[in-house]
């Protein structure tokens, strides 16, 4: 939140923060950046987008939290939905009445996608093989935030 403070109070002084703003926008764009990766490379392995199942595992603003104030999981949520991807969010830090979206537990071999969007010990410790186990036989695994080892996964920011 310090750079949308930081913004306002130079802006109030008569200061245009390029800098500042720019990085604003790409932070703004993220889920839905990542969300249209994931499609693409579900697209990539022939998996059909429509009504597929999609978990983002985490939905804290930061690891090891429960605080879901600002974050950018919604976003990706939102752009998933758009394509008419069905939509669960598996967090052990949030309680289950803070958001609709989020289930109790995770079912193995269900999804066609998976998404790491929040580096929770919980999900450090299911490792490549305990994430990998809740896709389906053919499905994408995207790490947002590069917890697990780059052979397994499909892409990663």
């Amino acid at each position: 939140m310090d750079p949308y403070y930081l913004t306002y109070k130079a802006q109030q002084v008569g200061y245009h923060p390029d800098v500042i703003l720019a990085g604003r926008r790409i932070n703004d764009s993220m889920g839905e950046y990542v969300a249209e990766r994931v499609i693409r490379l579900m697209l990539s392995k022939r998996i059909h987008i429509n009504d597929s199942r999609i978990l983002i595992l985490g939905m804290a603003f930061k690891e090891n939290c429960a605080d879901i104030r600002n974050t950018r999981v919604l976003d990706i949520v939102s752009t998933l939905k758009s394509y008419h991807c069905k939509v669960d969010v598996f967090d052990p830090w949030v309680a289950l009445e803070d958001s609709d979206l989020l289930i109790e537990q995770p079912q193995k071999n269900c999804y066609d996608a998976i998404i790491i969007a929040v580096a929770h010990q919980q999900f450090l410790n299911m490792g490549g093989d305990g994430i990998k186990a809740l896709g389906k036989n053919k499905s994408v695994i995207f790490d947002v935030k590069r917890i697990l080892q780059k052979d397994a996964v499909d892409g990663a920011l």
